[in-house]
């Protein structure tokens, strides 16, 4: 399969309304504003997403939306996870029929499965579908991890494309790019602080929740790597560490969704029982988002 996912690809906030209805009119703005300020792709549906909250029908109606936004201008990515492969491949089907791109399979949460448990969840899920499937491994979320020699042999089948890997385990994340040298594969970064160093070692990009916040700073990283200019990465790399860290100041995503009412985006409230930030750290917020030229 030629698809082959790289460059800064932002895990979108889904907006919601004081109901927790999906709030359109955001998400067609939060769209245009990351694609606009020049990232690469857009991931709709994932962690930061808050997937977990949403129904099949909402999920399909999020991929719609944004595959109609969008219009082709850069590839749309849909998170299709969910604890049994039974419901994965359901979801992965909704993904198909809204024609997004490529679809982003998170490893089983609350269970505990095995390597070859992991292997044979994702070989039918990639056989239930034509579309590029992305593997996500995040086991500060799930508990779970694909082993490297896991993602390798993954990787053999046609279009398993790559895998995000959101451990901060650089060590780890380096193996998955060693053993998956010559493959039609990519490793993406899942940690925004790790952005250059994984592109340094051979990752193809990064998924991003800073770059729904500061986009081009993101994409900086990637577009000044590419190009040669090493230091300028790095400089991007150190300018949207103080906003990663800043993602501590209250449950996740919550800091993401009020930083874009600040830049003037409705993302409206996380899905109960995330709450607000509180006065003190929405100050500290907005003292971060000023000191990065991001709020003026």
């Amino acid at each position: 399969m030629n698809f082959r996912p790289n460059g800064i690809i932002p895990a979108l906030i889904t907006p919601l309304t004081k109901n927790e209805k999906l709030n359109e009119k955001a998400l067609r703005k939060l769209l245009n504003f990351v694609i606009d300020n020049g990232v690469h792709a857009v991931f709709v549906a994932g962690t930061t997403g808050e997937f977990y909250g949403l129904t099949h029908e909402e999920k399909r109606e999020l991929m719609e939306i944004t595959v109609d936004e969008v219009k082709g201008r850069v590839p749309v990515y849909a998170g299709t996870g969910a604890i049994t492969t039974k419901e994965c491949i359901e979801i992965t089907k909704i993904a198909t029929e809204c024609k997004v791109d490529a679809a982003s399979v998170l490893t089983p949460m609350f269970i505990s499965p095995s390597q070859k448990e992991i292997y044979d969840h994702y070989k039918a899920i990639a056989d239930s579908t034509s579309l590029p499937i992305l593997l996500y491994n995040n086991h500060p979320k799930t508990g779970v991890t694909i082993n490297a020699a896991t993602v390798a042999k993954l990787a053999d089948i046609d279009n398993i494309v790559g895998v995000k890997d959101s451990t901060g385990d650089m060590t780890l994340t380096g193996e998955y790019i060693r053993l998956t040298q010559g493959k039609n594969f990519s490793v993406l970064m899942g940690r925004d602080t790790l952005i250059h160093s994984g592109l340094c070692y051979g990752a193809s990009g990064a998924i991003a929740a800073c770059a729904n916040i500061a986009p081009k700073i993101c994409a900086n990283i990637y577009d000044k790597y590419v190009a040669g200019d090493i230091k300028g990465s790095l400089e991007a790399q150190y300018a949207i560490a103080p906003l990663r860290v800043a993602f501590t100041l209250g449950s996740f995503p919550t800091v993401i969704k009020e930083a874009l009412e600040l830049l003037g985006i409705n993302a409206g409230p996380c899905m109960q029982p995330i709450g607000h930030m509180t006065v003190e750290e929405k100050e500290q917020l907005i003292k971060i988002l000023t000191q990065m030229n991001i709020l003026k």
